[in-house]
């Protein structure tokens, strides 16, 4: 690997400076998936070792949006169907988003770039230190607006349709709304995301080629690129290939 490292170099280069810079998507978003048999790979190590590497590639890969003028990230940290994994794993994730979340407030790379981070999903899930920590964050970037980043925890994408459907139907139960009124831009307005524009390109890790329930409703016209590489061993090459992928596809929106 060490001898490989000048080639890649060389090739996130040639790639960096091919692409087109006009079609560089504005929205990307990433299912972080491979941690745990990241962890499993390395031998007799718990998947928490796993999961902190995979803090560490999301570190870097806000870096290379930033260099690549891309200001919106959602990432996929967290679902609802996680809290089913062993009692070991999901106490030592709460922890981890505690550290992570709290060391946002002192982070110098994401204040010198002003990056807004919000947490979206069903929170009240979460353990009170673990919320205490996300409003931490929030608080330490809510005045920035160049870029944004959002970390999807609790997520489920069907559940977070039903919750909006249950919003616009209370507001019909009480007068408020008409049905024959309710319509997509509703809708959006309704969901955990709303007010936030939807993702141009969508990442999956790992090599499995599903959704897993992430943004559902929003990345219905979205770009789909799925690359073999475990979430904590993503290089920059490998960012760089998907975001040359969507550059180089025609998107018609149905037209």
């Amino acid at each position: 690997m060490i001898l490989l490292q000048p080639v890649y170099s060389i090739y996130e280069w040639y790639i960096s400076r091919h692409l087109d810079k006009d079609k560089i998507p504005k929205h990307v978003a990433i299912i972080m998936d491979g941690n745990r048999r990241f962890s499993k790979m390395q031998g007799n190590v718990s998947a928490i070792e796993g999961h902190k590497r995979g803090v560490d590639t999301l570190e870097n890969v806000l870096e290379w949006c930033i260099d690549l003028g891309i200001n919106i990230v959602t990432v996929y940290a967290f679902s609802t169907e996680n809290f089913k994994r062993s009692e070991e794993e999901v106490n030592d994730l709460m922890q981890l988003f505690v550290d992570s979340f709290l060391s946002i407030s002192t982070n110098k790379k994401i204040h010198k770039n002003e990056v807004q981070l919000k947490a979206v999903g069903k929170l009240d899930l979460f353990p009170q230190d673990v919320r205490d920590a996300i409003k931490d964050a929030e608080k330490s970037t809510e005045n920035y607006d160049k870029r944004l980043i959002n970390i999807a925890m609790g997520y489920d994408g069907r559940v977070e349709i039903v919750d909006a459907f249950k919003k616009i139907a209370k507001k019909v139960q009480d007068g408020e709304l008409n049905p024959e009124d309710i319509d997509e831009e509703m809708i959006n307005d309704n969901l955990y995301t709303a007010g936030l524009a939807d993702p141009n390109l969508v990442i999956r890790t790992s090599g499995e080629e599903r959704l897993s329930g992430f943004l559902l409703w929003q990345s219905s016209y979205s770009e789909l690129y799925f690359t073999d590489s475990l979430w904590p061993e993503l290089r920059k090459v490998d960012f760089l290939r998907a975001i040359r992928s969507y550059t180089q596809r025609q998107r018609r929106f149905g037209k």
